[in-house]
């Protein structure tokens, strides 16, 4: 809206012979409760209008009524001066703006920026806080590439370390063999099995030690599994033939099943970086902090830094026997991944529980002057909570992802038949709407929600078609659809005199999807869209149940109509793209 700022640069001006600057101007989108879309605060130039904020807002307004074409009217309420665009600006709008092909469209901004999300482990099959991890990093994904970055979405897979080596040698011990393609297990689940049977055998051991008169802690170090696992983990660091083709048996069945889960959940990856191959690095960054006096090396040999200047505390880097932790292999990736990439931003999705973690890590990048260090962010999360009883997770103690999706699908099912919204339908069109329904239920719900805050996710309460939640706006675009289907909206400006009100507040509102995107994409939270689309989807069945489409009263008014429908199913269907939902066409 530089148009306004740039009248009321003049207008200060003229009326108080005072220049100010567009960027001095307080510019917002008007309270509900008022007349008007633009408003503006007065209370700054009092100081050299020597009038109160009321009389300066008439002053001002008068002036751009007189002065604007676009400019229809104003109201001032205290400090606030509220602007009423004309009808013709608003039509303009819809045909020079939002209608062309070009709309919520961004140029490349030259920038890139790497999302990093997921990172499971590769000893069990995902769950529930992984759906949200992933949601939010490929969410994020499709904003920052809409918002004109270039995007690139990676995965740092955390395939090795003592927790692999307990599911390889449970299922040594008690697999019989066994494979995914012999027990029609899912790859990742098959793993999983093993882990907990470890855990199992593991606990029944330490039991037995502590009956024969050990302590907790000397049973959990002495019990003979965990001692077999260290030995396992030693010998896959120096290469063993055995323990390595079993290792990579075994991590090919996670792989395949993770596949198959992260297609459910409709999100990818550009680039996968493995732990495998990053836990060696950042040795050599350590000894450049200690050259720089970055870190510091205490009498036994272990290399720490102090951030208690910087609100923290001590941090070690380096254990006196030479090997990594793991702020020294995540100070190597982060170098590996920028001298892969070069991005300006690198953007890490992980839960809070991780918060002081990413601190220390990007205070001691920074510290060291590393390239890239000022453009990292952790994107970090909440729990997801489950209502209790609502659902049992195979192992009884986290949801699976697999698990939650499939009940999803099937709440999806039971919700729409209950509702007859698949008269019509083959049965091939009903499994996908179904599918449609359930997962949008699903990232709807998670997505909508600032990702800072804990979440309570009741999966019967996300399937409901009136709702704030996916169904509804999903069953909006096919509603649209299902009226643009019957009579195709014309192609050309059409001339109409006058705009109701809720069309006026249509075309308002669609015009904010672009400003929408900027504003998702500059705090990295999903949430802003799916806000957005709600309160878009709201506001058309508004329209719809006010304002005849098909029948409205003349032709004109009519291809206008559908203008607006199809343009509101355009942005409706874009937005909740950006969210990785689909909306189905008719339901």
């Amino acid at each position: 809206m530089n148009f306004i700022t740039e009248a009321v640069v003049k207008a200060v001006k003229q009326l108080y012979g005072t220049d100010i600057a567009q960027t001095d101007i307080n510019l917002q989108e008007t309270r509900k409760e008022f007349e008007g879309q633009l408003t503006i605060v007065t209370f700054p130039f009092t100081r050299f209008s020597k009038k109160s904020p009321e009389q300066t807002g008439n002053d001002i307004g008068e002036y751009l009524v007189a002065n604007v074409t676009d400019v229809e009217a104003f109201n001032v309420i205290k400090g606030f001066l509220n602007i009423c665009l004309a009808d013709s600006f608003w039509l303009n709008t819809l045909y020079s703006h939002i209608l062309p092909d070009t709309f919520g469209v961004f140029a490349p901004n030259g920038q890139r920026v790497m999302v990093e999300y997921s990172s499971p482990n590769t000893n069990k099959p995902l769950h529930l806080g992984h759906i949200r991890n992933n949601l939010l990093g490929y969410s994020v994904a499709q904003i920052l590439a809409a918002a004109g970055y270039e995007v690139v979405k990676a995965n740092l897979v955390n395939d090795r370390g003592i927790h692999i080596c307990k599911s390889m040698l449970a299922w040594q011990k008690w697999g019989n063999g066994e494979t995914p393609e012999s027990t029609g297990i899912k790859g990742d689940h098959l793993v999983g099995k093993y882990y907990v049977i470890f855990d199992k055998e593991y606990k029944k051991q330490i039991e037995q030690l502590k009956a024969d008169g050990q302590t907790e802690d000397e049973a959990k170090k002495n019990a003979s599994l965990i001692r077999e696992a260290q030995l396992m983990l030693l010998k896959w660091e120096q290469g063993d033939d055995d323990v390595i083709s079993l290792w990579k048996t075994m991590n090919g069945w996670v792989y395949s099943g993770f596949a198959d889960t992260y297609k459910s959940l409709g999100v990818d990856f550009d680039q996968y970086y493995y732990e495998s191959n990053t836990y060696l690095l950042g040795k050599d960054i350590i000894e450049e902090g200690l050259e720089k006096g970055v870190f510091f090396k205490k009498e036994d040999g272990s290399v720490w830094i102090d951030l208690t200047a910087d609100g923290l505390d001590q941090k070690l880097v380096l254990r006196s026997d030479g090997t990594s932790v793991y702020i020294t292999q995540d100070m190597g990736t982060a170098q590996l991944k920028y001298n892969d990439f070069r991005m300006d931003k690198s953007i890490y999705v992980v839960g809070n529980e991780q918060d002081y973690h990413f601190k220390v890590l990007f205070l001691i990048l920074q510290k060291l002057g590393k390239a890239g260090a000022d453009g990292l962010f952790h994107l970090s999360y909440g729990m997801v909570d489950l209502p209790s009883g609502k659902m049992k997770s195979r192992e009884g103690t986290v949801v699976d992802a697999d698990d939650l999706m499939a009940e999803m699908v099937q709440t999806a099912r039971e919700r729409t038949e209950e509702l007859g919204k698949v008269d019509g339908f083959s049965d091939e069109e009903k499994q996908m709407l179904y599918k449609t329904i359930g997962m949008g239920a699903l990232k709807f719900f998670l997505l909508k929600v600032d990702p800072k805050k804990r979440l309570l996710f009741d999966p019967n309460e996300s399937v409901d078609f009136q709702g704030h939640t996916g169904p509804f706006i999903q069953y909006t675009h096919a509603r649209i659809r299902s009226v643009l289907n019957r009579v195709d909206a014309e192609n050309k400006r059409v001339e109409i005199v006058e705009l109701a009100g809720v069309e006026r507040d249509l075309i308002v509102v669609l015009n904010r999807f672009p400003e929408v995107i900027q504003e998702a994409a500059a705090g990295y939270t999903p949430a802003v869209i799916a806000n957005y689309v709600y309160d878009l989807a709201k506001l058309f069945n508004k329209f719809y149940h006010e304002k005849s489409i098909l029948q409205a009263e003349d032709e004109t008014l009519k291809q206008f109509r559908l203008q607006l429908a199809a343009a509101s199913a355009k942005v409706i269907k874009k937005g909740m793209g950006l969210l990785g939902i689909m909306v189905p066409e008719r339901m």
